[in-house]
């Protein structure tokens, strides 16, 4: 979907981070997303976080963003600041993976 940024079209990106957290690991998975969710949120480009909890019982926990552009992901994601703060996370996670999309279509309900 085009959005306009400073006068010119830019293309939203969708993030799907899949995340099976490990045995156990649950609670200290949420509080190390609690302390890194709001610094993500005040990164340039950064639209909405929401973060999924499995109801199957898997350990397949998704978090999944909007960016304004792709290169606004791409620059926090590669940044050192970035790299510091999720790994952390990574101690309560046994397996990961990121998926990326254009947004090009957005449907939602109209509310009366």
């Amino acid at each position: 979907m085009d959005t306009v940024q400073n006068g010119q079209t830019a293309q939203r990106l969708s993030v799907v981070f899949a995340v099976r957290v490990i045995e156990g690991g649950e609670q200290g998975f949420l509080e190390m997303y609690e302390q890194i969710r709001k610094t993500v949120a005040r990164s340039p480009g950064h639209i909405v976080e929401r973060l999924g909890e499995p109801v199957d019982g898997s350990r397949q926990w998704v978090i999944t963003s909007e960016w304004e552009t792709p290169e606004h992901f791409f620059a926090w994601q590669q940044s050192d600041d970035h790299q510091a703060l999720v790994a952390p996370l990574r101690n309560w996670v046994d397996s990961t993976q990121s998926l990326r999309f254009r947004v090009i279509k957005e449907t939602v309900e109209e509310k009366s």
